[in-house]
């Protein structure tokens, strides 16, 4: 991130392919450094920008500059002229805000010359009386009339004064706000006469009435002084999804006889500004910032709707977007309850209150590591729109296709503008007419791996395909993948690497033999077990390893096959049952028997199952997301439900993510995304498996929706040799608990009540999460998931009742599958 101090620094360039737009190219630059380091950079050459934000203004000087820098690039861009020229006109956001219904706005008259198509028509807003004027003079007899009929209206309600103000942006910050009693007709009639004559065209004149302070009560007898008024100041946020998140809410107090603007007092908490008015119960503080926090967001979802209707040119370029909003609010009694009123809009004041105040201890205070910055939601969403710049028409091979659980890929590559070219054994999957380049190729005969990589390499340079990267989130398709890119000499974890974590007594005998340094060692992680090849090896494994324990494909996917065994009469069992039903590919396709059907005994391990999905680059953690799975149906290991983010605390979740990350390190495992299988032990993390690709089931859906990060990405950057920038400490915005859906527990169901169609409506209404996972409702021994069915709550608690709820609505709970159990872990 680097910070521009003049505009000399900078130039646009005409980019080639995009006619009328620019690429910003940066020759100079203060750059920051960890530590408070800071340097003047000189850039030979250039650097281009893949993220632009600019202090805007209309004025002579390097506002203007800096609008122009701005204007049609080619990079992403958090703010422009036209749109602040938009934000910051009083009327325009003011009935935009009033036509939300979620946002109070002051009682307001305006006189509007020539309005802009913006204002002309549609509904009218409650409290906002709109007078458009096409001339400025001989106006006195309508002005007195409209002026007289909104000082006696109900609308300005215990109002005592009105405020007068132009709106229009040539009138930002260079005019006094002008106060008068309501009583007195004849000066605001004279004001607002003589207020027209300075309009142009697209400006209004303001009569609005003056938000009476909040009378709060004060603990014993009031303070004496003037009565006190507050101004709230919210930053708001668009995240993921163009939702609206509150960042920060800052605060100042003064006399309730002025008004009270920005730089001109002193920023505080809102729970200290509300205490020194007289209101410091925590749960009414709460109350109030709960008020605040809704209205902000409606006032940003309301602005991106404004947005979304808007062409290239009027929003100052195709990448233009407005990535936070400042919010002013007066705090008074509306109803009989403390309602926030909203005042205006902003594009940065609030902004730097919420810095002033974070700015006033020199030093950091101790408690508050986990406060976070006013900024950082606004960081977040430059980071990922500069990472979507970066990946945008990156050429992309992937392996291995999916089933419908992985459809959301071909929606995703889509979005970024990715430009992807797949390899699959299926030559009429639907996915093959959504990709740049489809190549029909057997990638299950995994003997010959070695082979084929070289034929596919072959294949791509005849093809004359110039590739990025290459990757693959499909089991089957992960050591064929490494081959290939190495081949093609494009990043890649090393094929010994992912052979290792492939094979699962590979993975836990080797770790078992690396004792370090560094410490902890992935020994101390790691599970006894003994590789199944034959009859004979069971007994030999029976001596090995203690029961009860667990039998499992060496190569499998989604617990099919995986069962407790007790003695050794159940080992010789299973493994005569698997030998005769899972003899290969067809047998039961996607999970792995292209590799044959070899089997393990591992020792079963006592605790709860939770899931870490990594992402490593380098051999560096960026970023890992835990979640916590439910008890499953012994003597089955099919997942039943999951909680993200976990409920564990923060010294067990730091322990499961320091032995995901070695046992990935251990492997030879550095770079993409991961999800680790753990088990939680009284002495600490042991590994079920490493997988080495993206989580699957519902895992990039739910981290997608909780943080706002996406795995799909990340996972394509990394197979291009770019970075990922993900926050280092994520913090998810709610929380959300699901059950799986299985054919054999649910047909009857699953066909009626819980039909996918109703499932989807109620997807679609925001009232659960559906992830499909199979197509079709075919029941089996060695079944998978059909689906995931998640609720989202503020709480674990609000979710997990949510979702039982629903669960019993539908009929998915039952005797024979009881949710109330398997969600019992997350309390």
């Amino acid at each position: 991130m680097l910070l521009c101090l003049s505009p000399a620094w900078l130039t646009k360039v005409p980019a080639p392919g995009q006619p009328g737009e620019a690429a910003l190219l940066v020759s100079k630059a203060v750059s920051f450094h960890p530590g408070g380091l800071t340097f003047l950079d000189d850039f030979v050459p250039p650097r281009r920008a893949t993220y632009f934000l600019a202090g805007l203004g209309l004025g002579p000087g390097r506002g203007r500059e800096a609008a122009e820098l701005a204007r049609d690039l080619t990079c992403p861009t958090g703010a422009s002229a036209e749109l602040a020229r938009l934000l910051e006109d009083r009327l325009l956001t003011r009935r935009l805000l009033a036509r939300q219904g979620d946002v109070s706005v002051p009682a307001t008259l305006a006189f509007t010359y020539k309005p802009p198509a913006l204002l002309r028509g549609g509904d009218a807003s409650p409290g906002l009386r709109l007078v458009e004027l096409n001339g400025k003079e001989g106006q006195e007899t309508l002005v007195k009339e409209e002026v007289g009929a909104f000082l006696h209206s109900e609308a300005l309600g215990d109002a005592l004064q009105v405020a007068m103000k132009l709106s229009g942006w040539r009138w930002r910050g260079r005019q006094a706000m002008r106060l008068y009693p309501r009583a007195e007709l004849g000066p605001v009639v004279d004001t607002v006469l003589a207020l027209l004559e300075k309009l142009e065209e697209e400006e209004s004149v303001l009569v609005e009435a003056v938000c009476p302070p909040a009378q709060l009560p004060f603990p014993g007898s009031p303070l004496p002084g003037p009565e006190l008024a507050l101004r709230i100041c919210a930053v708001v946020c668009r995240t993921q999804g163009d939702r609206p998140l509150l960042s920060k809410v800052v605060c100042s107090v003064g006399r309730g006889d002025r008004p009270l603007r920005h730089q001109s007092s002193l920023p505080r908490t809102l729970e200290a500004a509300l205490a020194q008015c007289g209101l410091g119960e925590a749960s009414q503080v709460a109350v109030v910032r709960q008020r605040v926090k809704a209205a902000a967001e409606a006032a940003l979802a309301a602005v991106l709707t404004l947005e979304a209707g808007l062409s290239a040119e009027q929003r100052g370029g195709r990448q233009v977007r407005t990535d936070f909003l400042g919010v002013d609010f007066a705090l008074t009694v509306a109803g009989r309850a403390l309602t926030p009123v909203a005042l205006e809009l902003n594009g940065g004041l609030c902004l730097e209150a919420c810095g002033a105040l974070e700015g006033l201890w020199a030093a950091p205070r101790p408690g508050l590591a986990a406060e976070e910055a006013a900024a950082a939601p606004l960081v977040e969403t430059m980071l990922r729109r500069s990472a979507r710049c970066l990946m945008e028409g990156k050429q992309l091979l992937l392996l291995g296709a999916g089933g419908v659980s992985k459809k959301f890929v071909w929606e995703a590559a889509r979005d970024y503008g990715l430009k992807l070219h797949l390899v699959d054994s299926d030559p009429n999957h639907f996915a093959s007419q959504l990709v740049q380049t489809f190549i029909h190729f057997n990638i299950t005969e995994h003997q010959r791996d070695e082979e084929n990589a070289r034929v596919l390499a072959e294949l791509v340079r005849a093809r004359g395909l110039q590739l990025d990267g290459c990757f693959s989130y499909w089991d089957d398709c992960l050591v064929l993948t490494s081959l290939l890119c190495q081949e093609l000499g494009l990043p890649c974890n090393p094929p010994a690497a992912m052979h290792l974590a492939k094979q699962k007594s590979r993975t836990q005998l080797h770790l078992l033999c690396h004792h370090g340094p560094p410490w902890p060692a992935p020994s101390l992680y790691a599970v006894p077990c003994c590789p199944l090849e034959s009859e004979a090896d069971v007994d030999r494994a029976v001596r090995q390893v203690p029961l009860p324990g667990v039998m499992k494909l060496e190569f499998g996917a989604g617990a099919v096959g995986v069962r407790l065994v007790e003695d050794a009469s159940q080992c010789h069992e299973h493994f005569s049952r698997i030998a005769r039903d899972l003899q290969g590919e067809a047998d039961h396709p996607g999970i792995g028997l292209g590799w044959g059907n070899a089997m393990l005994l591992m020792e079963f391990i006592e605790g709860t199952e939770h899931d870490v999905d990594l992402v490593l680059f380098g051999g560096r953690l960026l970023a890992a997301f835990v979640s916590d799975n439910g008890p499953t149906r012994l003597p089955g290991f099919t997942e039943t439900a999951a909680c993200m983010p976990t409920g564990l605390a923060p010294e067990q979740e730091a322990q499961l993510v320091q032995a995901a990350f070695r046992c990935c390190l251990g492997c030879g495992l550095l770079d993409g995304v991961f999800n680790v299988e753990l088990k939680l032990t009284r002495a600490g993390p042991r590994l079920i498996e490493i997988n080495p690709r993206m989580g699957g089931f519902y895992l990039r859906d739910w981290i997608l929706e909780l943080y706002g990060v996406d795995l799909l990405l990340a996972a394509a950057m990394v197979a291009c040799g770019l970075r990922p920038a993900l926050p280092a400490h994520p913090r998810a915005r709610g929380h959300l608990v699901g059950v799986m859906c299985l054919v054999s527990q649910h047909l009857q169901v699953l066909s009626s009540t819980a039909s996918r169609e109703t499932l989807q409506a109620l997807h679609d209404q925001g009232l659960l999460r559906l992830n499909l996972l199979e197509e079709t409702l075919v029941p089996g021994e060695y079944e998978e998931p059909y689906c995931s069915v998640a609720c989202a709550g503020p709480s674990p608690a609000e979710a997990r009742l949510r979702l039982l709820g629903l669960c019993q609505g539908l009929g998915i709970d039952g005797p024979h599958y009881p949710v109330a159990y398997f969600l019992s872990h997350f309390k």
